[in-house]
């Protein structure tokens, strides 16, 4: 009998009674708000109300740049919150909400895996409490709005070549990415150019997940740029008058969702942020609530270190003004000798043999991303610990060169079986963690809010993707010098590029040196707070490949989901 399904073990598991996970966290009853059995909205109030509880260490997790194999982010993260009660310790973990797209698409769900999986895994994966709908209609109300807006004079004096708010939607479809809307008779709008983002794309989700309260996400849609006059001056949802409509749809949504893990282990659960364009970093909220809940705190940042934990550092930990105590990053063998650029990989596919093959040299050669990732870490004062991520077929000599290149930054690291073993195959890294969070650090960010948007660009992009330069094309020098004209430079930074490579190069694998970062064009998401730099070719609305998962998710005879994973 082959090992279960992630959907077979979550199906089989026991659910503790929602009171006593938050009990174990010190969640006061009285701010949990049932949705059902398998999760609980918190009401914001419980904020205050924890506010003079012990502070928990503060533990992010990243990875090395992300192999079509997959490291185990999700499934780390966990595990590794599911073992420290086995090392005496209470913890709390807090993850994004999947998208319902890349769920039906060839991403899959995203609870975690095997033994270390968030559950009800298909609540999670479906809907949960609805967060994602309501950001949906929350940004298409603006669009809405924006469109009537034009229809009926255009008081606000916009200019229709440069409207930048588009719509959005929680699937993948390719076909929405560019439009013309408006077509038909004189009653059903003005014809213009535009087109769909999936919702994780939204600007109102990012706003969501770096808003501080409820009445700081109000001020902050107030100031989401919708387009600009023909003069440059930016109109925004206040001017337009939608923002506040926009705050009572979210009124729910901000309200962090409690689920548990296979072992009972808290799991916050909230806002889900595009890894490639936004922060890729669950909400801010739902930390001001874990950081008293225990002794450690986890959470997790999107696809690399110099993404998801770069923005974790430089965008939601200046907003929030929480300082991380230690940092996890997280390696698999398979990954780092498919860093070596000597293997062809596709997802869904075989792997190639010889990345079985016992091969510590390859893992060396590979482990230019795990030393580019480690430097990343300790460049802003945290203290990293390597997570190995073992998989049965990896060699013992394989393993060692792993430990061997953490050894080369003075960091610890560990092997960790939390998929098929749950917490109990984390406890070594649950106590190389707990160390790590023990010692003191020297947390620091990488630019000061006052630095010149393009300096800010050029900072990341030398000292945390390794490149030579920046290249700015005429289009997005002037973006930024609107931008700058218009108040914007005080914005932090958040490059959208490739997720595949640490370069804007999805084909370069390992720590690339020798290269530009072009930036092509710029965009402002004021409301989060942020500008994106687009660098490279991104898709804000994603495609659904030729066998995605919906084909095989289905329902039973007796009505119980199959086939989700």
């Amino acid at each position: 009998m082959g090992f279960p399904s992630d959907l077979e073990i979550a199906l089989g598991a026991t659910l503790a009674p929602l009171g006593a996970i938050a009990e174990a966290a010190r969640i006061p009853q009285e701010f949990l708000e049932p949705y059902g059995s398998g999760a609980a909205k918190i009401n914001l109030d419980a904020t205050q109300a924890m506010a003079s509880l012990p502070r928990a260490k503060y533990v992010v997790v990243s990875a090395i740049t992300p192999t079509p194999l997959g490291e185990g982010k999700t499934t780390t993260t966990v595990g590794l919150g599911q073992a420290f009660t086995h090392i005496g310790k209470s913890a709390t973990i807090a993850i994004r909400q999947p998208s319902m797209g890349p769920t039906f698409g060839i991403k899959g769900g995203a609870a975690g895996g095997g033994y270390s999986q968030v559950v009800p895994m298909e609540l999670l994966n479906l809907h949960l409490t609805g967060d994602m709908h309501a950001v949906t209609a929350a940004h298409n109300l603006c669009a809405a709005a924006l469109d009537a807006h034009i229809y009926h004079g255009n008081a606000l004096g916009l200019d229709q070549h440069n409207l930048t708010w588009r719509r959005v939607l929680d699937v993948n479809d390719r076909s929405l990415r560019n439009l013309v809307i408006g077509l038909g008779g004189r009653l059903d709008g003005i014809p213009r150019e535009s087109g769909f983002d999936i919702t994780a794309a939204s600007e109102v989700m990012a706003t969501l997940a770096l808003c501080t309260s409820l009445q700081d996400l109000r001020v902050r849609l107030g100031r989401i740029v919708l387009g600009y006059t023909p003069d440059g001056d930016p109109v925004t949802a206040e001017d337009l008058e939608v923002a506040g409509a926009m705050t009572v749809i979210l009124r729910e949504a901000i309200k962090p969702n409690l689920m548990q893990t296979l072992e009972h282990t808290p799991a916050l659960v909230h806002t889900g942020p595009f890894g490639n364009i936004a922060t890729g970093n669950s909400s801010i909220v739902a930390d001001q609530i874990g950081i008293h809940t225990g002794d450690l705190l986890i959470t997790e940042a999107g696809f690399g270190a110099d993404m998801g934990a770069e923005r974790f550092f430089n965008i939601k930990c200046r907003t929030s003004g929480l300082a991380p105590d230690a940092a996890v990053l997280v390696a698999t063998v398979r990954g780092l000798k498919a860093h070596s650029g000597r293997h062809h990989i596709v997802a869904g596919r075989p792997l190639p043999p010889e990345i079985l093959r016992e091969n510590p040299d390859e893992v060396h050669e590979g482990g230019a991303n795990l030393r580019k990732q480690l430097e990343n870490m300790i460049m802003h004062g945290c203290t990293p610990v390597v997570a190995i991520n073992v998989f049965p077929a990896d060699h013992p000599a394989d393993i060692a060169a792993v430990s061997e290149i953490a050894a080369e930054f003075g960091a610890r690291s560990a092997v960790s079986t939390h998929f098929s073993d749950g917490g109990r195959g984390a406890t070594e890294l649950a106590e190389a963690v707990a160390d790590a969070a023990d010692e003191s650090s020297q947390f620091q960010l990488l630019y000061p809010d006052e630095l010149a948007l393009e300096e800010k660009i050029r900072v990341i992009a030398q000292r945390v993707y390794g490149a030579d330069d920046i290249e700015v094309s005429p289009r997005a020098a002037q973006q930024l010098a609107t931008y700058e004209r218009a108040g914007f430079g005080q914005l932090r930074v958040c490059v959208a590029k490739t997720h595949l490579s640490i370069s804007s190069d999805p084909t370069r694998k390992g720590a690339p040196t020798g290269w530009t970062l072009p930036v092509r064009e710029v965009r402002a998401s004021v409301g989060a707070g942020f500008v994106y730099p687009i660098c490279g070719d991104m898709q804000t609305m994603p495609g659904l490949g030729a066998t995605p998962a919906l084909q095989r998710i289905d329902i039973d005879d007796e009505g119980n989901i199959v086939g989700l994973s």
